[in-house]
């Protein structure tokens, strides 16, 4: 569907196409009822706090509710600032093509054109892997590689160094695995080619240009601003504030380490959907790259823990029985944020929190606002199904591994079952997580959830690797079965 695309004196982005001039209701968006809808949901899914962003009608609406701290009763405010998890990946995504509009970076040659020194496990991956496998999660690279490399200029330098010895979950190219490390390689890039640190090429790429005021990489940074506290707890009770603000190393800032109110986020998602534009008309991507961030590079093997139908460039991309959407998730120490945009529509909703059943909140909220503003049916939540389903489990019985992490899969008591354990450097995260499987497919089994992010049950996907290896995937993370 076309669209006239511009920017008023304001600053405010118009669109004409899916919504009419005046939109399906005048151009309207019900702030006063969005506002109760909000403070209902947050108040019955145990969120102490959360801000609301929507770009609808050409124009950003912010919305708070609760508290920024459950121990000092710090109202939140449109104005507050969240840790926003791996909703940093999007960023590191954007700044990426960036450099790629600029004919600094091939997506398509080995990351070593650029790191002659990259290092990983396997020496062939360490030959092959390209900035596109990076940023589609086909890599192999692990996910939860932890190393803090300290507070200098220099950490991610030292952290990509330090991963040279982490083995992969697969062969590049083999599969999908949701990787962090991978999007360090991308920053540490990223620092080569601006001559910069992460920190500074963000700011000078991406935030200055899109006058992102309240958006910003180091705690320090975030003092001068309402920041959100981290609150952890039990699922269906009132969270505690977290014992730590954020413990996170300064190296996970490509892959983790952004902070921003919701607002700011919905600029970033605005910026995407004015076919690369900032709010002056300077074009800071072009129309091709942000049509490529979209492309589909590879299908999810897991299509319910975030609700991932597949994966472009930094994008998480959905299919909402027929239309079209991208965005990702977040999460850090007890704050989950959730960006959804919907390009058919012109309209994307983005929602911080601060703990509590976060993403039940984001269900039953999206839900009724992507189907009032974009005409978007949600797929219901992931769980058992009605009736049960019989499965021959015993050839997924076995051990599956991945770095930091190894999976055991059993049959007890007439059922399967597995337990969840760190290893290695992340050992000490958490206790050995034990649960009982109810099987929703042949393939697919539902287990308790394991906290806010995930819900009441956690999708447990079993898969076969190209070279006919099993694996097993919890979080998006792939894990080769070893034993």
């Amino acid at each position: 569907m076309s669209k006239n695309v511009s920017w008023d004196e304001r600053g405010q982005w118009s669109a004409e196409g899916a919504w009419g001039a005046q939109g399906s209701d005048g151009g309207r968006f019900h702030l006063d009822a969005w506002q109760a809808r909000l403070d209902q949901l947050r108040r019955t899914h145990h969120v102490p706090g959360a801000t609301l962003a929507v770009l609808a009608h050409g124009r950003i609406h912010e919305l708070a509710s609760g508290v920024l701290h459950t121990g000092t009763g710090v109202a939140a405010t449109t104005d507050s600032v969240f840790q926003l998890g791996s909703l940093a990946k999007t960023y590191t995504a954007t700044l990426v093509m960036r450099l790629v509009d600029a004919g600094k970076l091939d997506l398509d040659a080995p990351v070593r054109e650029v790191l002659p020194d990259f290092t990983v496990a396997d020496d062939e991956a360490s030959r092959t892997i390209t900035p596109r496998q990076l940023l589609s999660h086909t890599s192999g690279l692990t996910c939860d590689f932890t190393f803090d490399s300290g507070r200098g200029d220099d950490c991610l330098e030292r952290y990509v160094d330090a991963a040279a010895g982490v083995a992969l979950d697969c062969p590049p190219g083999a599969a999908c695995s949701y990787s962090s490390l991978g999007f360090n390689v991308l920053g540490r890039i990223l620092e080569v080619l601006t001559g910069t640190t992460w920190d500074q090429a963000l700011k000078d790429l991406l935030l200055t240009p899109l006058g992102l005021t309240h958006t910003m990489t180091l705690p320090e940074e975030a003092l001068a601003f309402r920041a959100a506290m981290g609150h952890l707890g039990e699922y269906g009770e009132d969270p505690v504030p977290a014992p730590a603000w954020d413990p996170m190393p300064r190296s996970a800032g490509p892959y983790g380490r952004v902070l921003a109110t919701a607002g700011d986020v919905a600029r970033l998602a605005r910026m995407h959907l004015a076919g690369g534009a900032a709010p002056d008309g300077t074009p800071l991507l072009s129309p091709a790259s942000v049509a490529a961030m979209r492309h589909r590079e590879v299908d999810s093997p897991d299509k319910w823990t975030v609700h991932a139908d597949g994966w472009g460039l930094g994008w998480t991309l959905y299919d909402w029985n027929g239309v079209q959407g991208f965005g990702h998730d977040g999460a850090s120490i007890g704050q989950y944020g959730f960006l959804r945009v919907v390009p058919g529509a012109d309209v994307a909703v983005v929602l911080l929190t601060n703990g509590g059943d976060a993403r039940r909140l984001y269900e039953d909220l999206f839900t009724d606002l992507l189907h009032e503003l974009a005409g978007v049916r949600m797929p219901a939540p992931f769980g058992p199904p009605a009736e049960p389903v019989a499965v021959d489990f015993a050839p997924l019985t076995g051990t599956y591994e991945r770095e930091g992490v190894r999976i055991t899969v059993f049959e007890q008591d007439g059922g399967p079952h597995l337990v969840y354990e760190f290893t290695g450097g992340m050992k000490d995260f958490s206790p050995p997580l034990r649960m009982e499987l109810v099987a929703v497919t042949d393939t697919v089994f539902a287990g308790a959830g394991s906290g806010a992010y995930s819900a009441d049950w956690m999708p447990v996907v079993f898969a076969t690797l190209p070279d006919g290896t099993a694996c097993c995937y919890i979080g998006m993370r792939c894990a080769p079965k070893v034993a």
